[in-house]
């Protein structure tokens, strides 16, 4: 997916929401429990209740690598099923990988060959040569950690180091690697004061932002910083959509925490083009 056709698919749907993918066993729905494939039961049911709310969906690796080979399958099983019936979505492996060059090569064909994500998110530490193997594929993009909304995120990133911030430099440097137009950028939305500085250096890229709903960020915040001419915001929401309800409901709770954030955005879209 280019992204073109991803921000046609939000002005689309109203939506530059994605949905996260993270089933833990201990918090589904106890009935799932008793079928063949807990994980990609719940994962179908979050996804045919929420696919016309959203743009994207975004597994988180973790999740899955927990339970072994079985939540393999299940991550294997996930994919196909979105990709098979929503070619529209976009795509996100949330694997935060980045290793030395023959190593990410081998975890980009995993994730963009194998499994045929649109795209993964992909930790900087290691500079150039541990990025530019994932953006070698053409069409698929790479999601790469900017500043994030742990707290943890200012025991580096926002570091000083020859008058500038470390994320700011990080953020820099990548526009100079080979293919970097296929970058994006994970910015959390618990910093949203951050955004315009961000946007100072990269007007025109995609940010996936985390942090909206259980970790408190700011829908009306995040966009009033960070969104440019054609949105270049996914805003990913897991916790406070996916695990609604536990009971049987559970897919219709989903439904409806999913659209009250799409029509939120759908507010802000129709504010923005009145600008």
């Amino acid at each position: 997916m280019t992204t073109q056709q991803l921000h046609e698919q939000i002005l689309l749907k109203k939506s530059f929401l994605c949905v996260g993918l993270d089933p833990d066993l201990t918090k589904i729905p106890p009935h799932l429990l008793e079928t063949e494939d807990p994980i990609f039961e719940f994962n179908k049911a979050i996804i045919d209740a929420t696919h016309d709310l959203t743009v994207g969906y975004k597994p988180n690796t973790a999740f899955f690598e927990a339970y072994g080979i079985k939540g393999w399958i299940s991550l294997q099983k996930t994919i196909n099923y979105i990709n098979d019936n929503f070619p529209e979505i976009f795509t996100i492996a949330d694997a935060k990988r980045g290793d030395i060059g023959n190593t990410s090569s081998m975890y980009a064909k995993a994730f963009f060959e194998d499994l045929n994500f649109d795209s993964v998110t992909v930790a900087p530490y290691m500079g150039k040569d541990s990025v530019e193997p994932f953006l070698a594929f053409e069409n698929k993009h790479t999601i790469m950690l900017a500043l994030t909304s742990n707290q943890g995120a200012f025991d580096f990133q926002t570091l000083t180091t020859n008058g500038q911030e470390l994320y700011k430099q990080v953020l820099e440097t990548s526009k100079t690697w080979k293919n970097s137009h296929n970058l994006m950028y994970v910015v959390g939305a618990t910093k949203a004061e951050y955004f315009a500085d961000i946007r100072k250096i990269v007007p025109d890229s995609f940010l996936l932002v985390p942090g909206i709903g259980a970790q408190g960020g700011s829908l009306s915040e995040v966009c009033k910083y960070g969104m440019n001419d054609k949105i270049g915001l996914l805003v990913n929401s897991a916790r406070a959509i996916i695990y609604a309800s536990k009971g049987t409901d559970f897919a219709e709770k989903a439904r409806e925490e999913a659209l009250a954030v799409q029509q939120e955005m759908e507010s802000i879209i129709s504010l923005k083009s009145q600008v």
